[in-house]
């Protein structure tokens, strides 16, 4: 079985179009998500595309799990809440829009999302994704972390292959025989340079799993920064 894995999408529909497109030089078994999918956090917001986004990914049949900006468009009304700064302000102004963009039936599906989705891989170990962590899906797992800092975040019942988001910078690390694999961010990939600036390159991992034991890929598709859809 090969999987295409992909976290933090945030409505970005051409950064992933652009992964999709170079994925389908190879077939796959199926595309996970690890989360925050439709809302994007970037200080400029006009090359999202959110029902777009979520209608893709569902075309695609794709395996989803809540994200933090999930969990909030799905259960927070923004009409409740007092913006306190000109941020706070434009993320309400963008949520309301958001929220009236994908309509009630998808925010309902939203809230039901699952915050893990576990698979059995063929040599009989157990993979887990999460958006942020198996102890919690709102905390990350970052590339920068000690290994007690991570080892804290796993949980009682991490798996054997744990695949996480919400950091946005992709890793692989091992820690006390758990794999940990950091799947970066398809619309939201920081460029190292400008805070919250639009991104470059979009991040996807591919995951092979054999009676052997799994072969892991991790990419960065180039991003046409002439397109309409960035």
């Amino acid at each position: 079985m090969r999987f295409l894995c992909v976290s933090d999408v945030h409505g970005n529909l051409g950064a992933l179009a652009a992964v999709l497109a170079t994925a389908e030089k190879r077939a796959f078994s199926k595309l996970f998500v690890a989360g925050d999918i439709v809302f994007s956090g970037l200080a400029d917001d006009a090359h999202t595309q959110p029902a777009e986004t979520w209608r893709r990914l569902n075309a695609a049949g794709a395996v989803l799990v809540q994200g933090v900006t999930d969990r909030a468009l799905a259960l927070l009304d923004p009409e409740g809440i007092s913006a306190t700064t000109e941020h706070e302000r434009r993320m309400l102004e963008r949520m309301k829009r958001v929220r009236a963009e994908l309509g009630d039936p998808v925010l309902a599906r939203l809230r039901r999302l699952p915050a893990q989705h576990r698979v059995t891989l063929e040599d009989g170990g157990e993979l887990v994704m999460v958006h942020g962590s198996p102890a919690d899906a709102s905390e990350a797992i970052s590339h920068d972390m000690t290994d007690d800092e991570i080892l804290a975040l796993l949980g009682d019942d991490p798996a054997d292959i744990v695949l996480c988001g919400m950091s946005h910078v992709p890793f692989d690390r091992v820690v006390a025989d758990v794999r940990i694999i950091g799947l970066g961010s398809i619309g939201e990939a920081p460029d190292g340079v400008e805070p919250r600036a639009m991104p470059t390159v979009a991040h996807a991992t591919w995951i092979e799993s054999t009676p052997t034991g799994i072969m892991v890929e991790q990419i960065s598709v180039p991003l046409d920064s002439a397109s309409p859809m960035r």
